[in-house]
């Protein structure tokens, strides 16, 4: 029965019958690599030349980043044959990881990680028809390359100290491959109106035309507009059709999700979207609009909920006050 179902969930996963939900927290990935036995132990001890050492593993992992530095992950592994060379047969091995991961970011794009825990194993020895199962630990380092906010890849090393028992014997295995992962977990986009309004200045001239502020949400990881960011953006626009002299600041904003670099150019890139409709659909110079990306260093809510980085996501766009001439 073992035999069975130790293929399964790599089965599941390239099948596609797995699927992510689609905030950056959550992951899934897989991975695919050598394995080294060595060590052998237990009924094993003294038959290392009997054995091949070298064969395939992989698997997949399913994990949660509590922080930019901690993590839980889980997942099965398939750690391969070590072949029995005087007959058919090996020493196989497989089972279930559950290990803490801790991430040191070395650049905007890379990540170099160390995790630890244990490995539930099943163990096959097909040379003396005897299997075994138990509780072995595990560590490895790796690096992790972050494509995009949503997928990246991993390079990384693995040990698994003495998987087996007694009988059928035991060994340490060595994994050494690549991974490719999935994240996700965003919050839809909070509806933000406005923000709320300074307090009220001292009563301005008949002939004082009054600031204009809008606050527009942005959905993670995007710099689209909607019918609803056109709405908001009217009165600026009529404003700055009728006003020739008139200026605009727009300065874009991120939540704390991802890296500070990426977070800065996607503040520009939501800025730039708000800026060249105006320009482009109501012949406004580009000499008028002063854009600004901010990234993630002006919040307005915490970073540590969902609702608060949904409203940090945002454009706001302010027309200053106009003292108008009178007119003769």
């Amino acid at each position: 029965m073992m035999k069975m179902i130790k293929f399964v969930p790599l089965a599941i996963f390239l099948s596609g019958s797995v699927y992510a939900a689609t905030d950056n927290p959550w992951y899934f990935g897989a991975r695919v690599g050598g394995t080294h036995f060595d060590s052998f132990d237990g009924a094993l001890d003294g038959q290392k030349n009997n054995f091949g050492q070298d064969d395939w593993g992989g698997g997949v992992f399913f994990g949660y980043q509590f922080s930019p530095v901690v993590g839980l992950e889980g997942g099965y592994t398939y750690l391969g044959e070590a072949d029995y060379d005087l007959g058919s047969g090996g020493f196989e091995a497989y089972g279930l990881d559950l290990v803490a991961k801790l991430s040191w970011p070395i650049t905007d794009v890379i990540d170099i990680y160390a995790k630890a825990g244990g490995f539930f194993f099943n163990t096959d020895n097909s040379a003396n028809d005897k299997d075994g199962d138990g509780v072995s630990v595990t560590g490895g380092l790796g690096a992790e390359f972050y494509i995009n906010p949503s997928m990246s890849t991993r390079l990384e090393y693995q040990y698994y100290n003495q998987v087996g028992r007694n009988d059928p014997g035991r060994a340490d295995i060595h994994f050494y491959g690549v991974s490719l992962v999935y994240h996700w977990g965003a919050p839809a986009a909070a509806q933000i109106e406005a923000l709320a309004p300074p307090p009220e200045p001292a009563p301005l001239p008949p002939s004082t035309i009054q600031p204009i502020r809008v606050a527009l949400p942005f959905d993670f990881d995007s710099s689209k507009l909607t019918q609803a960011d056109f709405d908001r953006l009217k009165p600026i626009a009529d404003r700055l059709v009728k006003y020739p002299d008139s200026k605009l600041q727009v300065i874009g904003h991120t939540d704390a999700s991802g890296k500070p670099a990426y977070n800065q150019k996607l503040s520009e890139e939501r800025a730039a979207a708000v800026a060249g409709y105006l320009a482009g659909y109501f012949s406004i110079g580009m000499d008028r609009i002063e854009v600004k990306g901010f990234g993630e260093r002006d919040p307005i809510a915490s970073n540590n909920t969902e609702e608060g980085r949904a409203q940090n996501r945002r454009v706001e766009a302010y027309m200053p006050g106009m003292a108008m001439e009178d007119e003769k």
